[in-house]
């Protein structure tokens, strides 16, 4: 039996909004994948502590605050730090086009923004996690 892919959605920082995230969760779970949800204003270092204890293949952040050049980044060194180098790491939300390059530059993987299918999320997450 093959092991499911666990995903770890987060909404760090101070946004009070998460019902792209309820629909990405819903959509990933709906997928056949494991799915454990933050809840809303989650610092990295909780962000980072979560991923590590519940041993997910890749963490999806969602923000609409416009604090994503900060703590995308920081989310990706924390978990880094905690020896985390095959974790798949992913954002989405309101993230204007020119910010993207920088984050992926930082070390996300990918940046889905409003109006992105939820099926391209799920086909990403399947493509890139590392067996």
């Amino acid at each position: 039996m093959e092991k499911k892919i666990r995903v770890l959605v987060a909404k760090p920082g101070l946004d009070g909004h998460d019902r792209g995230a309820k629909v990405i969760a819903r959509a990933l779970r709906d997928a056949g994948f494991e799915v454990v949800y933050t809840g809303l204003r989650q610092t990295p270092e909780q962000i980072a502590e979560a991923a590590l204890q519940e041993d997910v293949d890749c963490v999806a952040m969602s923000i609409l605050s416009g604090a994503h050049p900060h703590l995308f980044p920081a989310v990706v060194n924390l978990v880094r730090e905690k020896g985390m180098n095959d974790v798949l790491i992913i954002g989405g939300g309101v993230i204007p086009e020119t910010d993207i390059p920088a984050l992926k530059e930082a070390g996300v993987s990918e940046i889905f923004t409003p109006g992105t299918k939820t099926s391209d999320v799920v086909d990403y997450i399947k493509e890139h996690v590392k067996k």
